[in-house]
């Protein structure tokens, strides 16, 4: 990628060097027309033009070698590539705390509709007691404060 980069830039660096060298011929034809080309004409005789453009290279005010443009290129290159990649990073972790908040608050619900919860452990099943479930709503409520913003509860306050 970088090596078809150089290769553009120098290229498109060389070009106006080649063309400004170019020769340009004048002539006249038997009918007194004259005639400009870069050929010089076969069977009449031409003079070569000197042929000047109307701007310098250096005229814009911002004179930079084919390497510093490169340069900058590449860095204007990494920086967007940067700037996507922490987008794309950011992205991910808002899609988290979005699925995050949605878990907190399905448990907060179902923990505020049950009076009493079951769960299974060790292939047991068995009920939370009074303390377990208010340990849970406080994790929940956590979880909910961190991914979704303050979740307003009327027990707390």
């Amino acid at each position: 990628m970088n090596r078809k980069i150089l290769t553009l830039t120098l290229l498109l660096a060389v070009v106006p060097g080649v063309a400004l060298s170019a020769s340009v011929y004048k002539w006249t034809d038997e009918n007194g027309v004259t005639h400009f080309g870069d050929r010089q004409p076969t069977g009449s005789k031409a003079e070569r033009v000197n042929v000047r453009s109307g701007t310098s290279s250096n005229a814009s005010g911002n004179p930079q070698s084919a390497q510093e443009r490169l340069q900058n290129l590449e860095e204007r290159q990494s920086e967007e590539a940067e700037q996507r990649q922490e987008s794309a990073v950011e992205q991910a972790r808002r899609k988290q705390r979005e699925a995050n908040c949605a878990t907190a608050r399905s448990n907060l619900e179902l923990i505020e509709r049950n009076a009493r919860i079951r769960i299974e452990e060790n292939g047991e099943q068995r009920y939370l007691s009074q303390e377990e479930i208010a340990e849970k709503k406080a994790e929940a409520l956590r979880i909910a404060e961190e991914n979704c913003g303050p979740v307003e509860n009327s027990d707390q306050q």
